[in-house]
């Protein structure tokens, strides 16, 4: 594709034409795959300095730093307008060391047309506009406009005049949060100052402004000796992207002389040649904010406060105009996209976007328990559905929102847990395509069926845990999949620490074997912050699951992992006793020796000496300890099945089979996939090791080197 980004044609000026083709190879050496190592990254700053390529290469390290390790999100997309945007920057730093007068004139033009495009293209007309990078940023010169409006001597006076008046500020309960609160913080007013208004509750829309109630509260306020200030409303909830009803709105603002302030999503759409009259009402609000940027995949370019007021010498004082060319320069990375894109490029975009929002509802209508949640739903680009069964409500934990485009997890209040897909503010960023719909609608299908299972063994699921004593069911609303559970130990002790330590292995334990069986079932530890430990969450269900072989199977595999345990506490134990008992046996033997023999006997060259002359006569004593004193039959219980079938299936059969093993316990029914129990001879090493990392009789005891063989002999 031909480049468009000036630096490939030929320019008046020089240096613009080399600006241009900077960023273009710039951008090629930021986008290549190509790595480096942090080795080749130098630690101290450079004394002589580094070339420009040595320091982008440096910058695409970092960058690109990361890419070896797994990752769920998609890249953001950046095309040849995003070129165009970030080259607005390096513009911007350029034309700040014109003169004053070239600067000037420059700034007004960047200014007006970029005002006069966007009030036309979003229907707003004789607006003015505030560019900014905090979105929030708009609203609050818009506030302390109003507050320079209202209050005459507030330019003079402070805040001072507004202890007569308390001015009051509303906003809908569905705004986004911390919007309202930051306002009263930057203005330095108190939090009384703040309304917030409930949506609706028992009559229309769960998520619009409840009018009647926002008539009342004003009405009370103008009573108590307050002014009514300014209205947020929403053209475009955060959560679900409903919009109020903003003509009713706008004729209470103009019934108590309120400033009417409109932000959202929706907002997009007004740009598009059929837009719904709810959202066309925001034209006639007093200001509105846009976001430009992620609905036109634009990086780096300001927001939008457009409004309107007709005195100059307030909006200076407010902040909504200055003198100061850099602000002034915030509008040009959008002056120059918004000419590369041109009207029918940006009407384009923004009607793509909704095409995509509009075919996913279409798919979602035809699957059933799929339940939709935008009552607008047709004129609404953001669609928030739910998997919904009878009574039994449920999230698509199992989608993986952060692998599929656009798409993630909300909560609504009234609604619970929702997946939600907003394009106008991901799809251009993102670059959405109709694939992607289709992949999240596949994905669906094939969860769907899978959900309404699980929600049918739920119950079943949890009778069966009932009936192990060893098994505690816990009840956990937000996982979508059978159940959780936890195995708890049937021995009893009295050291609470050793307790949980214990229940932590076996539980630990018993999710890694269920992980390593050949099952279609997914267990896990549950989210990273759940407040459940010590938990299995087993996954969702098929409909030819045998809930009983499953539940059985966990408890066996648990009282396996826990009696095997104790087996390994209990011959450790064994081979301990027995040890000491060789130590002592051994240690009264060398002292039987001395008292025989006598104390000559015992100095090696004096000892060998007597022994040539007259040998001892002294017998050879053994001593014996036996692991195996008792051994017991263990019958183990395998889980067979057809080849290419996977466990816990309606027709799996189970086949006892029976081993012996010698250990010091009672028969358990054990799984064949369970730990295998320790040897004696890694038992009588394990302990023999912790023996002698302490001192004992066989450090104190020497034994002349001509029995070391018998005496080694001696125990067995």
């Amino acid at each position: 594709m031909q480049s468009r980004i000036p630096g490939k044609h030929m320019m008046a000026d020089p240096m613009l034409a080399e600006m241009g083709k900077n960023l273009n190879e710039a951008m090629k050496i930021l986008e290549n795959g190509e790595k480096l190592s942090w080795r080749d990254i130098p630690g101290p700053l450079q004394g002589d300095g580094q070339d420009v390529f040595s320091v982008l290469q440096l910058v695409q390290n970092l960058i690109h730093d990361d890419d070896d390790k797994p990752s769920h999100r998609r890249t953001q997309y950046v095309g040849e307008q995003a070129h165009m945007a970030l080259l607005g920057h390096s513009l911007a730093a350029y034309v700040s060391v014109l003169d004053r007068e070239r600067l000037r004139k420059l700034t007004t033009r960047i200014l007006s047309d970029t005002t006069l495009w966007l009030c036309r293209i979003f229907r707003y007309e004789n607006g003015s506009a505030y560019y900014h990078e905090d979105d929030r940023e708009g609203l609050l010169k818009v506030c302390r406009l109003v507050i320079n409006t209202r209050y005459e001597d507030y330019s003079t006076e402070g805040f001072a005049v507004l202890s007569s008046k308390q001015p009051v500020i509303y906003q809908s309960a569905a705004c986004r949060p911390g919007l309202g609160q930051n306002l009263c913080s930057q203005l330095g007013l108190p939090l009384s100052s703040l309304c917030t208004v409930p949506c609706n509750t028992m009559f229309g829309s769960q998520h619009q402004i409840d009018v009647a109630l926002l008539d009342k509260l004003i009405k009370d306020d103008v009573d108590t000796g307050k002014l009514p200030l300014l209205l947020i409303a929403n053209a475009g909830t955060p959560g679900a992207g409903h919009t109020d009803k903003l003509g009713r709105l706008k004729e209470l603002c103009v019934q108590n002389n309120m400033w009417l302030h409109v932000e959202g999503v929706n907002l997009a759409t007004l740009a598009l040649g059929h837009v719904s009259s709810t959202v066309t009402a925001a034209t006639k609000s007093d200001s509105m904010t846009l976001t430009p940027g992620p609905w036109l995949g634009l990086p780096a370019v300001p927001a939008v406060t457009l409004y309107r007021h007709e005195d100059p010498a307030l909006t200076l004082a407010a902040g909504l105009t200055s003198s100061l060319p850099a602000e002034k320069l915030r509008a040009l990375p959008l002056w120059l996209s918004l000419q590369y894109l041109g009207h029918d490029g940006i009407v384009e975009r923004i009607k793509k976007t909704s095409e995509l929002s509009k075919k996913l509802l279409e798919h979602l209508k035809t699957l059933g328990s799929i339940k939709t949640s935008v009552e607008d739903e047709l004129n609404s680009p953001v669609v928030v559905f739910r998997f919904s069964q009878d009574t039994s409500t449920c999230e698509f934990s199992e989608i993986h929102p952060q692998k599929l485009i656009g798409v993630d997890v909300v909560e609504l209040e009234d609604e619970g847990t929702c997946v939600r897909f907003n394009p106008l503010m991901t799809a251009a960023v993102l670059g959405t395509q109709e694939a992607d719909i289709n992949a999240v609608v596949e994905k669906l299908t094939e969860l769907v069926p899978l959900l309404s299972c699980t929600l049918r063994f739920k119950q079943d699921f949890r009778e069966e845990v009932y009936q192990h004593p060893a098994l505690t069911y816990i009840e956990d609303l937000n996982w979508p999949g059978l159940g959780v559970i936890r195995y708890q130990l049937r021995s009893e002790y009295t050291d609470d620490s050793k307790r949980q330590q214990d229940l932590e292995k076996v539980n630990v334990e018993l999710l890694k074997k269920l992980k390593e069986m050949d099952t279609d079932f997914s267990f896990s530890s549950g989210p990273e912050f759940s407040p459940e430990k010590n938990c299995i969450y087993v996954g969702i269900a098929t409909d030819d699951l045998d809930v009983g072989a499953l539940v059985e199977t966990i408890a066996s595999v648990g009282r396996e992992i826990e009696e095997s345990g104790k087996l390994l506490e209990n011959m450790t134990e064994v081979v301990r006793k027995g040890i000491q008992e060789a130590e002592l046996q051994l240690l009264k033997a060398n002292e039987e020796k001395l008292m025989e023999e006598g104390v000559l006997r015992q100095i090696p060259l004096v000892g060998s000496v007597l022994n040539w002359f007259s040998p001892s006569q002294s017998s050879i004593k053994g001593r014996t300890f036996n692991l195996a004193a008792g051994t017991y039959r263990l019958c183990v219980t395998s889980v067979s099945h057809q080849t290419g079938q996977k466990l816990f299936r309606r027709s799996t059969t189970g086949s006892e089979v029976c081993s012996e093993v010698g250990s010091v316990g009672q028969p358990e029914e054990l799984l064949r996939e369970a730990t295998p129990l320790p040897s004696p001879q890694e038992v009588v090493s394990h302990v023999t090791q912790e023996l002698a990392e302490k001192p004992g009789p066989f450090e104190s005891t020497e034994v002349p080197e001509s029995q070391e063989s018998d005496e080694e002999g001696s125990i067995r």
